[in-house]
């Protein structure tokens, strides 16, 4: 018996909609960055920034059903599950790791739990964190009572998981029709929540607790399905300058300003609904609708969506680190903005460095670990 190669071969990338991932996770960085200065959700820079999470939903289920959507008949659920591993898991450990490297350079004021937790349990919430399990608020070591103390983001791609499961175990039999019925329920219970809600955005997630879990829920259902409808129905937008319109709208999107106050929630709350429901869906379109020329954008797209998930899944150690200083030290603006974009161009280093040396390598074994199939010789 020998070992054949796949037998799903990789698809052609929509090089735009790399590049716009990539685009949107630097800007998170940096929306990160200017966090530590905002004092609020009322005042911050970039200010929907975290909007990102949102879009990165709409894309990963555009992806995913144009990945996936047309092979069912030539693979099982679990060829599902194992190739969604292979893709997100070995960064989701480097995360973990990175994170418990820097964990003890971030103790003091802002996060007092740190310098009283002992190094074992440091390690075991690695380990967990390795798994991709939330964690109860119970075993936070760190005061934020993050489902993954060590690396914050990671909540997001507890979300994602759970819906590549829906996905594959209900949403993918669904029609057109049926599919449109439930991303339009989803829609409105995201406006109920956002115009009628508490907070009047989508901020939070990444926690176990009742809130939190139904705000990353009404987080991920609307997006991610609308954008596997978006893709089944296939409506593209074809127009020039396609990855630059998409860059520049994704740019507004995050730096408007916040809408209202804490007296006028529902504002920024419509704004956010609009934003989510029709924006960010039209954006994917165009971009999965436009072409690049030139070898230079087609590099740099390139660069971008490499970059773009580990850049996202390890920046927050450095954050941490960053924003305790900032905020313990009571650092200026205008010094501690310098070292802020020592840290934007050291993020997307690391991220590079994971890319090129940890992820593709481990990534390129595990396939062919666990993805050829064994065929007879003659």
């Amino acid at each position: 018996m020998t070992k054949a190669p796949a037998y799903l071969e990789t698809k052609n990338h929509y090089e735009i909609l790399d590049g716009l991932r990539g685009v949107a996770a630097i800007l998170v960085v940096i929306f990160h960055v200017f966090e530590a200065y905002s004092g609020n959700r009322f005042k911050q820079i970039i200010n929907h920034g975290y909007l990102a999470v949102d879009f990165f939903f709409v894309l990963s289920g555009f992806v995913v059903a144009y990945a996936y959507d047309d092979r069912w008949g030539k693979m099982t659920q679990w060829d599902f599950y194992k190739r969604r591993l292979i893709r997100l898991q070995p960064m989701v450990i480097m995360g973990s790791i990175i994170g418990a490297i820097f964990f003890y350079t971030q103790g003091g004021q802002l996060f007092p739990l740190i310098d009283q937790t002992p190094v074992w349990k440091m390690l075991l919430v690695m380990l967990v964190g390795f798994t991709m399990l939330p964690l109860p608020i119970s075993m936070d070591i760190r005061g934020w009572q993050e489902m993954h103390p060590l690396n914050g983001p990671a909540w997001s791609l507890f979300f994602e998981y759970i819906a590549n499961i829906l996905y594959a175990l209900i949403f993918r039999h669904f029609s057109k029709k049926v599919l449109a019925v439930f991303v339009v329920i989803f829609a409105l219970v995201l406006i109920q929540f956002l115009v009628m809600g508490p907070q009047g955005d989508v901020i939070g997630g990444w926690s176990i607790n009742g809130t939190q879990l139904y705000i990353g829920i009404t987080r991920l259902m609307y997006p991610f399905f609308a954008g596997i409808l978006l893709c089944r129905v296939g409506k593209l937008i074809h127009i020039k300058n396609a990855f630059t319109v998409c860059s520049l709208m994704l740019i507004v999107v995050f730096f408007i300003p916040r809408i209202g106050d804490e007296h006028t929630l529902w504002m920024n709350g419509i704004y956010e609904s609009v934003a989510i429901i029709l924006v960010f869906p039209l954006i994917v379109a165009i971009g999965a609708g436009g072409h690049i020329t030139g070898k230079f954008a087609q590099k740099a797209c390139k660069f971008l969506g490499d970059i773009s998930y580990p850049i996202y899944i390890t920046h927050y150690a450095l954050i941490y680190t960053y924003t305790a200083w900032v905020i313990d030290d009571k650092i200026p603006f205008a010094k501690g903005m310098w070292y802020g974009a020592v840290l934007v161009i050291a993020s997307v280093a690391i991220a590079w460095a994971c890319l090129k040396w940890y992820d593709e390598p481990v990534r390129e074994w595990l396939k062919k670990r666990f993805l050829m199939k064994k065929v007879a010789s003659n």
